[in-house]
């Protein structure tokens, strides 16, 4: 049932034993129903040869997937999506201010604050119930690269120096409250037990355990424009370019699908599967 003898590739090279239990859960995972989960998981296990790499498994389901429901194909593809807000980093940036604003918090991007010993430009500053957090994005476009320990080493060392002068300065009314270390793809042992043990707070894919990046998007329906899979590539660049980073966002703001000459027939069906995504409920 678990094809255990299967090895597959993942992005890094690595190799690991096929799970279909992981399959199965990456599905669920979308909301989709039973019948549909099943029969793409016998399309695939149909499909596995040895040395499989994950992202010829993915693209399999993905296009069952969509053929079912383009909602659940976009829903599916948010950690590509999230890679796809690329190359710069800086719409990850939005994308994680927009995440906080959406949990009550007031943000800034790229803002300059001064150090004891010099000053620094912050990815996100975001503020609530007088706290003050800054927050430093680590942002890969490619996959199978990990945030290793010397991350929250210099992310550290740079909160340590804005917060002597923050404690110092009458000026700021607010407390900083420990800084955040956020990547969209995953921490090493090393860099996670260093964050816990100096007092980072760190967030990345998939941690903290239940509380993770993909879990949040989920839970509060936060999902990047590039999830679509009806918009194309150019337009979600342009989209990008003018600070529409959430898929709530356009929904809230169509003049934007106006302006890029988009038919009203096809404005109705990106719509249609926005809506669909942001108004989710776990499976």
């Amino acid at each position: 049932m678990e094809n255990q003898d299967i090895d597959i590739v993942k992005s890094s090279g690595k190799k690991v034993k096929f799970s279909l239990h992981k399959l199965s859960k990456s599905l669920k995972r979308t909301g989709a129903d039973e019948d549909t989960i099943n029969k793409i998981l016998d399309k695939v296990r149909d499909e596995l040869y040895q040395g499989i790499s994950t992202k010829e498994i993915y693209n399999r389901a993905f296009v069952l997937l969509k053929k079912k429901n383009s909602y659940l194909a976009s829903k599916y593809k948010l950690k590509k999506a999230i890679y796809e807000l690329g190359p710069t980093g800086f719409p990850f940036e939005y994308f994680i201010s927009a995440v906080l604003k959406n949990s009550g918090y007031v943000t800034e991007v790229g803002k300059i604050l001064q150090g004891k010993c010099v000053s620094h430009e912050v990815d996100v500053i975001a503020h609530k119930n007088n706290e003050t957090t800054v927050i430093e994005c680590k942002f890969h476009s490619q996959q199978g690269y990990n945030c290793n320990v010397k991350v929250p080493l210099y992310i550290n060392s740079r909160y340590q120096d804005i917060k002597t002068h923050w404690d110092t300065n009458k000026k700021n009314n607010t407390i900083l409250t420990p800084g955040w270390v956020v990547t969209n793809t995953r921490f090493t042992e090393d860099a996670i037990k260093f964050g816990n043990c100096i007092g980072l707070y760190l967030l990345s894919w998939d941690y903290p355990e239940n509380d993770g990046l993909k879990d949040r998007i989920d839970r509060l329906g936060l999902y990047p424009i590039t999830t679509s899979t009806l918009l194309t590539n150019r337009e979600k660049q342009f989209l990008l370019s003018r600070e529409i980073v959430l898929c709530r966002d356009l929904i809230g703001d169509v003049f934007f699908l106006d302006h890029l000459g988009i038919s009203e027939s096809r404005k109705k069906r990106i719509l249609e599967e926005l809506e669909q995504l942001c108004n989710y409920k776990k499976y």
